[in-house]
């Protein structure tokens, strides 16, 4: 689905060296990717953006070090999810003054989700109780995010609260254009089940009105033969004629689930690292990568 990304205004540059600039610019942690994202486009060079989670860890998943702590309690701001997503500021003492919960104002918009507990490799035990937590999966919602970190970057004056507008506006409208080519691009895919091989996608479903039941699989891992008699089971009881994989599995794992007769497609949640596109260009790749397949369905 091609899309043309606008710029982002840059803030002014201050005249200084480059090295005290960066020693005095305000530090912004973030919990997730788009977050970082989001706070980067707003902030532009008035502030350091650090989302502090390795490339090869799930951020739902991860523990922080000691020296993560200090790193994170030092920060200017502090931006959380909320919605339950990363559970260990709730074991570490944050600075409440400089925490901004960035879904606080759109909690009447969460998705209650079952308690199911179970575990990843070597992250132990962990439930999905609660809330669904993925909101950025919905455009719409993200400019929601996007609007609560405006406000705290310009009540802290960490950039001018002028340009801070400025780049929100020009944000949200990419955000609406994202959610507009989204809706059009997965029309065709209403009325197809689909299964996920991890329950990420709740809110995608909502917003572009898709019927998405969810297993319980490592990502990017191979299926055991329990795993594939669970998904057996699951196409069984819905139709589903789509399986989407939060990564790329091995090649074995698509054939093996295309033989019980379902559409494989890779949609990153996008929680984490990227691989180098932003967040438009993922989001913009999954959507398109998915309509691809629903146009494969037969009689579709």
């Amino acid at each position: 689905m091609a899309r043309f990304h606008k710029t982002i205004l840059a803030g002014c540059l201050m005249l200084m060296p480059l090295g005290a600039a960066a020693q005095e610019r305000p530090v912004v942690v973030t919990v997730n990717y788009p977050l970082k994202f989001l706070a980067e486009q707003l902030l532009g060079d008035a502030a350091e953006v650090v989302f502090p989670v390795p490339e090869d860890v799930d951020p739902s998943f991860w523990r922080p070090s000691i020296s993560d702590i200090s790193m994170i309690q030092s920060a200017d701001l502090i931006l959380l999810n909320g919605a339950g997503f990363a559970t260990w500021v709730d074991r570490v003492s944050l600075p409440r003054a400089r925490i901004v919960n960035t879904s606080a104002a759109i909690e009447g918009s969460f998705i209650a989700t079952q308690s199911i507990t179970h575990s990843h490799g070597d992250g132990g035990e962990h439930s999905h109780e609660g809330t669904a937590s993925y909101l950025w999966l919905d455009p719409t919602l993200a400019a929601a995010q996007a609007e609560a970190i405006a406000g705290a970057v310009a009540t802290r004056g960490l950039a001018p609260a002028d340009d801070v507008e400025a780049r929100l506006e020009s944000l949200r409208a990419e955000l609406m254009e994202l959610d507009a080519e989204a809706r059009d691009a997965l029309a065709p895919a209403q009325g197809i089940a689909m299964i996920a091989t991890h329950p990420r996608y709740q809110y995608l479903a909502r917003a572009y009105g898709l019927s998405v039941a969810s297993l319980e699989w490592d990502a990017g891992a191979m299926p055991g033969d329990e795993d594939l008699a669970d998904l057996e089971a699951l196409i069984e009881d819905t139709g589903a004629r789509i399986l989407i994989w939060e990564s790329e599995p091995p090649a074995a794992a698509i054939d093996a689930t295309n033989a019980l007769g379902v559409e494989s497609t890779i949609f990153n949640p996008l929680s984490g690292a990227t691989a180098g596109a932003s967040f438009f260009e993922a989001f913009s790749g999954a959507v398109s990568d998915l309509a691809d397949a629903a146009s494969r369905v037969p009689g579709n």
